[in-house]
């Protein structure tokens, strides 16, 4: 059986908030895989190591560390310009960076919902829009979003966060209709519970990741490196018929 349609092989790939959890294991599988990659987030000593620790494995792809606030358009576009600058392309970006809290939505403030908005949705907007102005004169590309199930069924305590989601989901479907023509594919994976480090210190779940077996069906919660799986799959040419999906990713199904 073939598998070069899942191959990332000498593409360059964008990772937004990749110091850790599942945008740190897309970048590691991205560059096992023989992709260059970008290791992205707000704080340049956060993706320094991961970048690092890539060039010094037997990867086949390059590492670059770059400090880049998504709600920065500014940053954004600088971001853009030294990716293709030290790899003369941007083949795929997955739009990862995102930030959450849990609180009752009668306490949540103007700046706080205004921050979790900015990072989740308008980071997404301003990394896709300049991320597809390239892609557009280069032939085209993948843009890969991260939501979540929060933002397609809600979450108690956390409306700020959903909402955001949500308006991340609804943007997939729409800019993927309108940049198609363009050969740029916009998809979407929406995660339940993965055992991040954010994850369990937020909701409290103590399951460690390398405890997860992968081989059982019967479960809830997830590992990074699933999610990271899923994204290699809609960056590479084997989605080439799925267009402006969001793919829930939440294992055994919650029936009542």
């Amino acid at each position: 059986m073939t598998t070069t349609q899942f191959s990332l092989e000498g593409q360059t790939a964008v990772v937004t908030g990749s110091s850790s959890g599942i945008g740190k294991a897309m970048v590691e599988l991205f560059a096992d895989d023989g992709a260059n990659v970008v290791v992205t987030s707000r704080e340049l000593e956060n993706v320094e190591p991961v970048a690092e620790a890539i060039n010094e494995s037997e990867a086949e792809g390059r590492a670059l560390p770059l400090e880049c606030d998504v709600t920065d358009r500014d940053a954004v576009e600088e971001l853009v310009e030294q990716t293709v600058d030290e790899f003369g392309a941007l083949d795929i970006l997955v739009n990862n960076a995102g930030a959450s809290f849990q609180a009752p939505p009668a306490e949540i403030s103007e700046n706080g919902w205004k921050t979790i908005v900015d990072i989740n949705l308008h980071g997404t907007f301003h990394c896709s829009q300049v991320a597809a102005a390239y892609m557009r004169e280069h032939g085209g590309g993948k843009i890969v979003n991260i939501a979540s199930v929060a933002g397609q069924q809600g979450s108690r305590q956390m409306s700020h966060y959903g909402a955001a989601k949500a308006g991340v989901i609804n943007f997939t479907k729409s800019v993927a209709a309108d940049w198609a023509e363009d050969d740029i594919w916009v998809n979407c994976i929406a995660p339940g519970l993965v055992a991040t480090e954010g994850v369990k210190s937020q909701m409290g779940v103590e399951d460690e990741a390398d405890a997860i077996d992968r081989t059982t069906a019967d479960r809830t919660i997830g590992t990074p490196e699933e999610v990271a799986d899923l994204a290699q799959f809609l960056a590479s040419s084997a989605s080439s018929y799925l267009v402006g999906e969001t793919v829930t990713i939440m294992g055994t199904p919650r029936l009542e």
